[in-house]
């Protein structure tokens, strides 16, 4: 069964790094490419929504902030082979742990449903700056990035594994956490914060922790999306249709989980992209993507993962009374047998 569970990983990321060598079409890669980006993000966000139950709501002001960061540094230098922006990466994820350690720190000293309302003022205060700073973010008018000097007929493919690359990061994060004391120590304040803090675990350090690594991938998919874009703008840089995308992905495949993230954002990413080309731009399909959305939580109100463990926990467990009946029954057969021999 180990070993199982750790082929399991592989063999997903060997297809992911082999998808591209089958000449899928443009549209194909652009959707995986996009459906990455949000397994990324909602394995970030699983970890301070999933794992510490703080549901952040402002996530994507740093994903905004890792595209405008991403932007205005190559607005001012020259890309010449076209990977300089991914070497970007790691400072820009630094960045946002440097901008997020501060905010975490005032915004966790409140609990779970506060902290919500917090975070999303902390969205809404970067998207206005983002319009009014013209100077800085060129407002509504948006601010380009230069062009990526890759083949048109192979142009998606160095975006797709830099994303393959941060997903099997962010999973190794999550993988690591939930095998340490970290996990156990954000189970623990998930449960009850005072009872954890009773027992001598660190909550401000372990929170802020779960916290820094969230938002610095966050960022990181952000500048990878804007040097993909080319050209971004305040309401699409700093959505908030991006942090509800990460929420009802990690919702949808289950919290708290390894995969539940991921699935949920190929399972609804495929969605959505289907439902706005099949609906076009007029914004319905937010409908049909909210329904669907709803019809699954409804079905599987703990997520697809969680459900399908219970479901098989309580198989084998009556699969386990089924077979051993049999034998409960015996000896009291066998006695009442011994029993009537000897009347």
């Amino acid at each position: 069964m180990t070993r199982l569970r750790g082929a399991g990983p592989i063999a997903f990321f060997a297809v992911l790094a082999s998808l591209p060598s089958f000449n899928l079409a443009h549209w194909a890669i652009n959707l995986l490419i996009f459906t990455l980006m949000f397994a990324v993000m909602s394995s970030a966000w699983n970890l301070v929504g999933g794992f510490a139950g703080y549901p952040s709501l402002g996530h994507a002001a740093f994903f905004g902030i890792g595209a405008y960061t991403e932007a205005l540094w190559f607005s001012h230098h020259p890309v010449s082979s076209g990977y300089e922006p991914f070497l970007l990466l790691p400072a820009i994820g630094l960045l946002a742990v440097v901008i997020g350690l501060p905010v975490g720190a005032v915004a966790m000293r409140t609990r779970t449903d506060v902290f919500a309302i917090v975070t999303i003022t902390l969205l809404f205060v970067v998207q206005g700056l983002a319009f009014n700073l013209h100077g800085i973010t060129g407002g509504a008018q948006g601010l380009a990035i230069p062009t990526a000097p890759f083949p048109a007929a192979t142009y998606d493919r160095p975006f797709y594994y830099v994303l393959v690359g941060l997903l099997a990061l962010a999973m190794a994060v999550t993988f690591a956490a939930m095998r340490s004391k970290i996990g156990l120590s954000l189970a623990a304040l998930r449960g009850d914060e005072d009872k954890a803090r009773g027992i001598g675990i660190r909550v401000t350090g372990v929170k802020l922790l779960a916290f820094a690594v969230s938002v610095g991938l966050t960022a990181m998919v952000g500048a990878v999306w804007a040097y993909y874009e080319g050209f971004i703008y305040p309401q699409f840089a700093v959505d908030p249709l991006i942090t509800i995308a990460m929420v009802l992905m990690t919702f949808l495949g289950g919290r708290a989980t390894l995969w539940g993230p991921v699935l949920g954002a190929f399972i609804l990413e495929s969605a959505q992209q289907y439902l706005a080309y099949q609906l076009g731009g007029s914004q319905v399909y937010l409908i049909a993507y909210a329904l669907v959305f709803l019809l699954i939580m409804l079905l599987l109100p703990r997520g697809i993962l969680p459900t399908v463990q219970d479901h098989i926990r309580r198989r084998r467990r009556r699969q386990a009374l089924d077979s051993g009946s049999p034998t409960l029954t015996q000896p009291a057969n066998a006695a009442a047998t011994a029993g009537g021999g000897q009347a």
